[in-house]
């Protein structure tokens, strides 16, 4: 029996990559994001999102692609990690699709120089590959302790 998950489609430079759905709350514009000293380089600060302390994450900095230009098209993706809310920031968010399970290949070593650790696998899609996030593995239990510490402060 094949098996469907809602994934969201979002761009980092000019790959489309894919989250589950479930890990996202909701997409936002972006905002004015308050700085935090001495955290690292990809945690840009906090925003204050309905009434909760939310840390924002350069997702291109923190898989090692640049860091994002902000634009009219990016966004905060709000996720849910590991228990704590946080925004990533993205060049796009583009489409929410579902992917049957049997296209999805394991991820190689490294795809477009982000580290399979971070990766599910890849979705062979009619037109496209589409490299799948691994979210929880997007921070390190050192780094959500970073982050909660952000949020905690």
């Amino acid at each position: 029996m094949d098996h469907f998950s809602k994934t969201i489609i979002f761009k980092l430079n000019t790959q489309e990559y894919g989250a589950n759905i479930e890990q996202i709350r909701s997409i936002e514009r972006l905002q004015e994001i308050v700085e935090m000293p001495r955290t690292s380089d990809f945690i840009k600060g906090i925003i204050n999102m309905r009434g909760q302390i939310t840390p924002i994450i350069d997702l291109k900095t923190r898989l090692g692609l640049g860091e994002t230009v902000h634009t009219e098209n990016t966004r905060i993706l709000i996720a849910s990690i590991d228990d704590i809310q946080v925004g990533l920031i993205v060049d796009a968010a583009t489409d929410v699709i579902d992917i049957d399970s049997s296209v999805i290949d394991e991820a190689p070593q490294s795809v477009n120089g982000v580290d399979s650790k971070y990766l599910k696998g890849v979705a062979k899609l009619e037109e496209r590959l589409l490299l799948i996030l691994n979210l929880e593995q997007v921070l390190s239990n050192q780094e959500i302790s970073q982050v909660k510490e952000v949020v905690n402060d």
